[in-house]
């Protein structure tokens, strides 16, 4: 599937944190955006990249939008990527597939293991593909650490701390995020791309505990093949170390293997680009990449229950 000539994207929330990422790599790796969607209308982020594009408030004149360029034989588009709230990734993406286009879609590719299922058999009716974006496995620490298991011996069970603290202030709570029914609750918000980083390095999940939630954090253990991982997530600031909170930070991730911290703190910022080369060039990231940190937050939002 890999392209040569430059391909025309829509974008579907682009008012959201996450779209400029999405936008600078479109960008970034030599395509345009024809079409954007998102029902807030504060989008001049648009004219920093690409200021000729369509906008559009209203899904359904998006589709029919879709649906026209759909039926030309020049400006059909190739992709739409995937930026909206959690619960409406399945809606999105099966909008995509349905105008002929690709999927790239953030994380949680959905909010339940049966979805993808689904997306699966849409997949083979429109031979369309579905991406989502998996930033951490192109990580560079994150690729050595996982060299370093595969070499490593055999038989060991690494013992592993996450912590990840990303403060968010009170708007959150009254978002879509601060709603566990639309969101998935925190362990899927901001916990997903780490269980998948986790299970990619440590291999699958034996055991999935809870041992701490609630709507700022959650806390737990997870036995996988290769690792005994215990998990710390937030999003209030007063969980942040005190040497973190002097240095006027707002944002902390510790990893540790073994008792030896693994530097994964920077390195961020490109590696929604480096995602969109890898899917441009046949390689990118798929449903059955998916399904097994989408398996874990289900089981984790099944023991609150």
């Amino acid at each position: 599937m890999k392209e040569s000539d430059p391909q025309k994207f829509a974008l579907i929330g682009v008012a959201g944190y996450i779209a400029p990422r999405h936008l600078n790599a479109i960008k970034e790796t030599g395509n345009t955006v024809v079409a954007a969607l998102d029902p807030f209308d504060s989008v001049g982020i648009i004219d920093s990249f690409f200021p000729d594009a369509h906008f559009f408030t209203e899904p359904e004149r998006f589709d029919r939008h879709l649906d026209k360029l759909r039926r030309t034989i020049t400006n059909k588009v190739d992709y739409v990527s995937i930026c909206s709230p959690n619960y409406l990734h399945d809606a999105h993406i099966r909008m995509a597939l349905r105008n002929g286009a690709h999927a790239i879609c953030e994380k949680p590719l959905v909010l339940n293991p049966w979805n993808l299922d689904a997306l699966a058999e849409i997949e083979d009716e429109t031979n369309k593909k579905i991406f989502t974006i998996l930033q951490l496995r192109h990580h560079p620490a994150i690729l050595e650490l996982r060299k370093q298991v595969l070499e490593g011996p055999l038989n060991h069970v690494y013992d592993v701390q996450l912590e990840y603290i990303t403060s968010r202030g009170n708007w959150y709570h009254r978002s879509w995020k601060g709603n566990n029914e639309k969101s998935g609750g925190i362990a899927t918000n901001i916990g997903i791309h780490f269980f998948d980083m986790l299970t990619w390095i440590f291999g699958g999940v034996i055991k999935n505990e809870v041992t701490q939630y609630g709507k700022d954090r959650a806390a737990g253990f997870l036995q996988l093949h290769k690792a005994k991982v215990n998990w710390f997530l937030s999003i209030n600031p007063e969980t942040l170390p005190n040497e973190i909170k002097q240095q006027n930070k707002r944002t902390y991730r510790s990893l540790t293997l073994d008792g030896k911290e693994i530097e994964f703190s920077e390195g961020f910022t490109d590696l929604h680009t480096v995602s969109y080369k890898h899917i441009l060039d046949g390689n990118g990231f798929g449903l059955n990449d998916a399904r097994t940190s989408v398996q874990i937050v289900h089981d984790i939002r099944k023991q609150l229950v």
